[in-house]
């Protein structure tokens, strides 16, 4: 089922909410409402002055679901997303609509479920209900839904209670509608004795896994890829990606997992103080993980095979791929049963022509046991006849002798033609027993037809499915041969980005021992002017105080020269330290 089937499904329940008349037709102005409603909560950038231009009020009057069905196809349906907008909020605003119209919950709070849980039913009910209006949901898939609560809720749903309440009802033998629907699970029969709260999970699991695709939830020890530790997260697996998150109340978003074909799930042995290892291998990063026990072990790995399983397979969603696979087996039994009703018309149109040629057979019975009587009364007759004639007649003996001779030679063919039909209807018999082996005959070829027929449909199938799957063999094989060519040359281009940027880094060496070479030379070039610079300093220090010796000829004199020339020294100093 595709989205617009989907969408169309809770439009259909608000366009019929608001036919308040039941008329098939709503007026303009809901429908502008009901248009701009859906614009927004299906993320659908419109014109609000071309909405009130196409629903303007004018003498058409009223329109009617197919009237309406050219703008929602080309205007809204035609321009829907898939995953532009939230599916949740959308069938809010249809449950809404209708609900006010329709849903009757007990006014006395002695309902089953809540107004909440009502609608989760009602997603529920819209997807498993058959694509034909009005929709219904056919017996097998009340049975199955209902299964699928009471498994929630570890409770045994009563089959013959729910088969009794489906006999009692004449309308509900083609189907439930969604009313009749929550009007049976809100009367208690099938969940008597059950909280409400109980009830409010499993729906919402049920909830969750047909209508939001999780396939499994559940806590789990994950393993760091940095530091290597172990966390536990609640991890919630989707056909197409494992998420997982901080705790079950899903608000902070710790990371996810794509998964693909090409990803595997493997039992680890134990190890590191962790029991019932498994990882989840991806073309990028191996991920590890941690259950409680074995058996929550099991279930993971096999949730997340069928997961990669209809990503090899190309489905979005596995219980849409259940669904269709009941309505084909519903489809086949149906065709079986008509089978079974034509050959009963069969058999039984053998049985009429068996009766028939047992009536025929009555028939001519019955004719033959007139003929007999008749015989008989001719015969009491031609005895009178003849005591009579014997009595009247004795001197006509001669004559009454020939006419007993005639008599006799009578009574000789009536046998005869008695023998006759004695005979035809041993024959009769005989044909009769000829005609049943043929029966038999003819319905022990049509069942060997039948079988071959089938062992032949089934040898095509199997011929057909290992044709399919050496053409994925030989797609396979191609993409292989096509990702190979592509690496070899990726690391072509890679082994001469290396060579160049190697023959680069040497030309960058060479030019730092070259700039090395000629600093060193620059430093004994500075080394020798720093030695030269030094002598020259201590010669003229030698010369300074050779010439200022002798100015002093007495002490007076020596105390105003030292007095004078004192302040020379640390100029000379502070000069020789700044060669130096």
């Amino acid at each position: 089922m595709d989205l617009r089937a989907e969408l169309l499904k809770s439009i259909w329940y608000a366009f019929t909410a608001l036919d308040v008349e039941k008329s098939g037709k709503v007026s303009k102005s809901q429908l502008k409402v009901l248009s701009h409603n859906l614009y927004t909560v299906l993320c659908i950038p419109h014109d609000p002055v071309a909405l009130e231009e196409h629903f303007r009020d004018d003498d058409d009057g009223p329109v009617s679901s197919q009237g309406y069905m050219p703008y929602l196809n080309k205007y809204i349906l035609d321009k829907v997303e898939e995953g532009a907008f939230v599916k949740e909020n959308f069938d809010e605003l249809c449950w809404t609509l209708t609900a006010k119209k329709n849903y009757k919950p007990d006014r006395n709070g002695n309902s089953i479920i809540s107004h909440q849980d009502a609608f989760k039913l009602w997603c529920l009910f819209n997807f498993l209900s058959e694509d034909k209006y009005p929709l219904v949901m056919v017996p097998d898939e009340v049975e199955y839904l209902l299964k699928k609560i009471c498994t929630a809720m570890n409770v045994e749903l009563n089959s013959c209670e729910l088969d009794d309440y489906l006999s009692q009802e004449p309308q509900a033998q083609g189907g439930l509608t969604v009313w009749q629907f929550l009007d049976m699970v809100n009367s208690g029969r099938f969940l008597r004795g059950i909280e409400q709260e109980a009830v409010s999970m499993a729906v919402e699991e049920v909830y969750q896994e047909v209508i939001e695709d999780v396939l499994k939830q559940g806590y789990l020890w994950k393993r760091g890829q940095l530091r290597r530790n172990w966390s536990e997260r609640w991890f919630t697996l989707k056909p197409s990606v494992l998420s997982y998150y901080m705790s079950e109340e899903r608000k902070e978003k710790k990371g996810s997992i794509t998964l693909d074909k090409h990803c595997c799930v493997e039992v680890l042995p134990d190890r590191d103080g962790k029991r019932c290892m498994f990882c989840v291998k991806t073309s990028s990063r191996t991920y590890e993980m941690s259950a409680s026990d074995t058996r929550q072990r099991q279930e993971w790995t096999l949730a997340i095979q069928t997961a990669i399983r209809l990503q090899a397979e190309g489905k979005k969603s596995l219980h849409k791929d259940l669904k269709q696979k009941r309505r084909e087996q519903r489809e086949q039994r149906e065709q079986r049963k008509a089978a079974k009703e034509e050959e009963t018309q069969r058999l039984k149109q053998l049985q009429e022509e068996k009766e028939r040629k047992l009536q025929e057979l009555e028939l001519l019975k019955e004719a033959q046991r007139q003929a007999e009587i008749l015989l008989q009364e001719e015969e009491q007759r031609r005895r009178q006849q003849h005591e009579e004639m014997q009595k009247t007649l004795e001197i006509q003996l001669r004559e009454a002798e020939q006419a007993r001779a005639s008599m006799q030679a009578e009574m000789v063919l009536k046998e005869a033609e008695a023998e006759r039909q004695r005979k035809r209807i041993l024959e009769l018999e005989d044909m009769q027993e000829r005609l049943q082996e043929a029966l038999q005959q003819e319905v022990k070829a049509r069942q060997d037809e039948e079988s071959v027929r089938y062992a032949q449909a089934r040898l095509l199938a199997e011929e057909e499915e290992k044709l399919k799957q050496l053409m994925k063999l030989k797609e396979e094989q191609e993409e292989y041969i096509i990702k190979t060519q592509r690496e070899k040359q990726v690391l072509k281009q890679e082994m001469e980005n290396k060579n160049k940027c190697l023959e680069e880094a040497q030309k960058q060496l060479e030019e730092v021992r070259v700039n090395r070479q000629r600093v060193d030379q620059d430093v004994m070039v500075a080394q020798r002017k720093l030695r030269q610079a030094s002598t020259n300093v201590k010669h003229w220090n030698v010369q300074m105080n050779r010439l200022m010796h002798p100015i002093g000829p007495g002490d007076k004199r020596m105390n105003v020269s030292g007095g004078g020339f004192a302040g020379y020294q640390p100029l000379l100093s502070q000069r020789e330290s700044s060669l130096k």
